[in-house]
């Protein structure tokens, strides 16, 4: 490995291919400079971090991390749906995925903090499952079901188009961390009974797909959103908080916390996919890939 330095800057990163644990630590200050590694030389553009990604199985690894330790947790687990994750195709049987879900929603519950939360993505077939799981055996406390709209998708002749994807919020405690200022959406319009600074932005969230003609569109079939994540991110946990992500996938979650300075452990069973992830960390940063359409609101008595 090769170090660059920069005045008081510094970038390492290691790689073990024994047991494919790949480490980035970041010290520094957001800057753009070029780093000559064991990795192609890229433009980077990445603030003080901590990410650790594991190749590994989710339900084995999230057995290694520490109870109370973890102040997040963002899980988009396979929908069991028959998807194509590279190395093995998203289908059980009924009974095998309930007890996949059981086993690594109830090592989320154990490692997260009393101040602690966790969102959980799930398609409509086992989503009432989950929230089964959470609610009535694991005693975690429902705060929101979060409604994800999105205006481009399949097309239906017979039925409606689906258009949404389902997200639990549930907290270990009733004493959970919420940061509503960092995720305020600008009022529709300006009352003083209103509060300028901005709106709750509710339980339905619009954001557009990654269109797979954007440049960030990562070989992935259900790559999420930024902006999705960065509202996640920003409303649960604070700088240099830890968050996990058992199923890494395309990275966006890694990605997310990177740029908004949270320590992150990553992990995946797919190695393409840590290898997809460890280049989507490496390469520059201009700013994330979707926006909520209402941060460009202007109050409606207020326009010209």
């Amino acid at each position: 490995m090769k170090v660059a330095w920069g005045g008081a800057f510094f970038y390492s990163t290691t790689s073990r291919h024994g047991n494919a644990r790949i480490t980035l630590k970041v010290v520094f200050v957001e800057v753009n400079f070029c780093v000559i590694c064991a990795f192609p030389c890229v433009q980077l553009r990445i603030s003080m971090n901590h990410l650790k990604i594991i190749n590994g199985d989710a339900l084995i690894e999230l057995g290694n991390i520490k109870t109370n330790s973890i102040d997040l947790v963002i899980a988009d687990p396979p929908y069991n749906l028959g998807k194509d994750y590279g190395n093995s195709h998203d289908i059980q049987g009924f009974d095998d995925y309930i007890a996949f879900s059981r086993n690594w929603l109830g090592q989320t519950q154990r490692i997260l903090k009393p101040t602690g939360t966790l969102y959980v993505f799930m398609g409509f077939r086992f989503i009432s499952y989950l929230y089964d799981i959470l609610d009535r055996e694991l005693k975690m406390f429902f705060n929101s079901w979060i409604v994800w709209h999105y205006t481009q998708g399949i097309g239906k002749t017979r039925g409606f188009s689906p258009r949404h994807d389902d997200i639990l919020m549930f907290t270990k405690s009733t004493d959970f961390k919420f940061n509503l200022d960092r995720v305020r959406v600008p009022q529709k319009y300006y009352r003083q009974r209103n509060n300028m600074r901005g709106a709750n932005p509710g339980d339905v969230w619009e954001f557009s797909h990654v269109h797979y003609c954007h440049g960030n569109r990562q070989n992935h079939p259900t790559q999420k959103p930024e902006g999705l994540i960065e509202r996640m991110v920003l409303a649960s946990s604070d700088e240099h908080d830890i968050i996990v992500d058992p199923f890494v996938g395309s990275g966006t979650t890694l990605r997310v916390c990177q740029q908004l300075q949270r320590h992150a452990i990553g992990i995946e069973l797919n190695p393409d996919y840590v290898a997809m992830t460890r280049h989507r960390l490496e390469a520059e940063f201009n700013g994330f890939d979707t926006v909520d359409p209402r941060m460009a609101r202007v109050p409606l008595n207020l326009k010209p």
